[in-house]
């Protein structure tokens, strides 16, 4: 990964004794001038670049700032002329304060990080350890953002901190050491400390703005740096959520600085529309994805490629949306333009993007046609041609051509076995696909397999936390669905945690996991737990889905059948009547549900005054409905991913 620590800096603070610039406005303009240092944390390879206006340099108010300059300071140019008129004039603390000049003019050329280490290690003979934090910070940016040894890195931005964080005194230096910290951290997957880091360098920031130490102009670059570097560590502990407010942050501080129309601007919005996408807001993508096509149109013209993705990229959004002749319509025209470019593996891809659209529409035929001539533009041990053959078997299943489904399913298991070590996530994506393409045909226990082998592969990769965890929630509602209710909780139980970490606590597909779980409570007669965890569901779907969404009102429905089974029949009597209400909004469209919902609250209802019509737990039974809700949920969050990720 391209590192955000190459971006521009206004200025660093002087907190040594000398007056001499020990970083040199060559270094940070060099560093302003570098293309994009970081990838979109979320989602994809494209870069997320920094912004590259302002590189001139400004000092902070209230402060004593170095200005840098390749000019010799006035105390130096006087050493300087006395050393060429008399050097025998010198006296000894002169001729050290010369040799120091020197040392800091070599330091400030050094063009390679060896030449850089080379001086530095003279400087040490001369300088006190105190004068040495800007110089250690300087070395550390330089190593981190040539990303080759991130150990070396962190010593020096170690060394750096602990002269810079001194006396409670906070400064621009600080900040920048801490978002090094962070950075350095996060290349050796120290999540955690790398959050630590970069949350204190925020905090700083803050608090330099608000005293009035530095303008917001001042610590832009740095706080856009420091809010990109969150979105990394955040989205590679699996917070998916927390990560794109970072990254939305960092968009509104590209807007404060680019010009409106800029196409860095367009990629930036590009960038938070592929993370919303990626957790499954396909709403509030739309519009990020339209202002980047928007802008991308305006500045580089219909036929460029930076369209193209943008086209291909509003596909997926649309088919999140379900409006898929929009999604179609957006592939085909992203294509015309790819295939004018010769770009021929994004073309590739976008053709299989088609054939899922297609099938989508229910165009199997068309669809198993399109795959036929795109699985001749394959390697035979490629993994677009296994994606080719995983499609088809779709597009089969869909036909209920179940036998031919399975060979192409087999062909593509057979390469993508054979790609585990070396594309760990790509492959477990499309065991997913297959493991759900198992189930449409009832083979569960090879689904279930498929996905345990899975499991195996992306509990070793911390960034993919959030994978693990709708994995899981799909073995544990395969477990439920197959009678092995004692083997799914565990599965769902951690499920519901690693959703919650990455998605948020009100996101709906922890909804839908806490329903699975309160279903194989009640099975195992739990009613207590069910009914916690139903309400928990309850509480999260009226928040993500609305309460009158079907999905809401089968949660409620089974959280009155918890309070039924503990024996707490006005309770389940009020929420059955909160379901009953719901479905009453639905109109003819739920006549069926609703007659039931009133067969349902009568039992409740003679059951509170004593009299059965039996066994309560046979009249109630668990709900399919929610079993198949959750393999929708989760088919959707998998399509997505994988559209993206092609």
């Amino acid at each position: 990964m391209r590192k955000v620590s190459s971006f521009a800096v206004p200025h660093l603070q002087e907190y040594t004794k000398t007056s001499f610039s020990l970083i040199s406005k060559d270094f940070i303009s060099h560093f302003s001038s570098l293309p994009s240092t970081s990838t979109n944390p979320i989602n994809g390879n494209q870069p997320i670049s920094p912004q590259s206006s302002n590189t001139h340099l400004k000092s902070c108010s209230k402060t004593q700032s170095l200005h840098f300059s390749n000019v010799k300071t006035q105390q130096f140019q006087t050493f300087n002329t006395l050393v060429e008129q008399n050097p025998s004039q010198l006296s000894s603390r002169q001729r050290k304060i010369y040799e120091r000049s020197q040392l800091e003019e070599a330091f400030e050329s050094a063009k390679t990080i060896q030449e850089m280490i080379q001086v530095f290690q003279e400087m040490e003979v001369s300088f006190d350890e105190r004068e040495l934090g800007l110089p250690c910070l300087r070395i550390g940016l330089k190593l981190d953002q040539e990303g080759e040894d991130p150990e070396k890195a962190l010593s020096f931005a170690k060394r750096a901190l602990n002269i810079l964080d001194r006396d409670d005194k906070l400064s621009l230096p600080l900040a920048m050491t801490l978002q090094l910290l962070g950075s350095t951290c996060y290349s050796l997957k120290r999540f955690n400390d790398s959050l630590g880091y970069l949350n204190r360098a925020n905090r700083v920031l803050d608090e330099l703005v608000k005293d009035g130490s530095c303008s917001d102009e001042d610590v832009r670059p740095i706080l856009h740096a420091v809010q990109l570097e969150l979105c990394n560590t955040k989205t590679a502990m699996g917070r998916r959520e927390e990560a794109l407010a970072n990254l939305r942050k960092s968009l509104e501080l590209k807007e404060m600085t680019l010009e409106r129309d800029s196409k860095e601007l367009g990629k930036a919005n590009r960038d938070v529309a592929e993370a919303y996408v990626a957790i499954l807001h396909f709403k509030e993508a739309l519009p990020f994805c339209l202002k980047a096509l928007d802008i991308h149109k305006a500045q580089l013209g219909q036929n460029s490629v930076e369209v193209a993705h943008d086209r291909r990229l509003l596909g997926v959004i649309y088919t999140g949306l379900e409006e898929h002749e929009k999604a179609l319509e957006q592939n085909q025209l992203s294509q015309k333009v790819l295939k004018n470019w010769g770009l021929d593996t994004d073309l590739l891809r976008a053709e299989i993007d088609a054939a899922n659209m297609q099938i989508a529409l229910g165009r199997y035929d068309e669809a198993i046609n399109t795959l036929k001539v795109v699985v001749q533009q394959t390697g035979r041990e490629s993994e677009d041609r296994a994606m080719v053959f995983i499609s088809m078997a779709k597009a089969l299943c869909n036909q209920e051509k179940f036998t031919d489904a399975e060979k192409c399913l087999e062909i593509a298991s057979g390469i993508l076995g054979k790609k585990e070590k070396t594309s760990p996530v790509e492959v477990a994506e499309a065991y997913m696909e297959i493991s759900m393409l198992y189930e449409t045909m009832d083979k569960f226990e090879a689904a279930i397999s498929l996905l345990k082998r899975t499991l195996a592969m992306l509990e070793k990769l911390p960034q993919e936390q959030h994978s693990v965890g709708s994995v899981s929630a799909r073995v544990g509602w395969l477990l439920l669905l197959t009678g092995g209710v004692q083997h799914a909780i565990p599965f769902l139980e951690d499920a519901a945690e690693r959703l919650k970490e990455s998605f948020g606590s009100k996101h709906y597909a922890v909804g839908y996991v806490y329903n699975n779980l309160g279903a194989a409570y009640l099975e195992l007669d739990r009613p207590q737990s069910a009914a916690q965890v139903f309400a928990y569901a309850k509480d999260i779907m009226d928040v993500s889905l609305g309460p009158h969404h079907t999905d809401t009102i089968e949660a409620c429905q089974n959280l009155s059948k918890a309070y039924a089974a503990i024996g707490s029949y006005q309770l389940a009597i009020n929420f059955q009547e909160k379901a009953i209400e719901a479905w009453e909004g639905h109109g003819p469209s739920a006549v069926d549900e609703l007659k039931e919902a009133h067969r349902l609250l009568e039992q409740l209802k003679k059951k509170a005054s004593g009299v059965s019509d039996g066994n309560m737990m046979k009249a109630l039974p668990l709900a399919n409905s929610s079993e198949q809700v959750v393999v929708s949920a989760i088919e959707r969050q998998r399509n997505a991913t994988k559209m993206l990720n092609q």
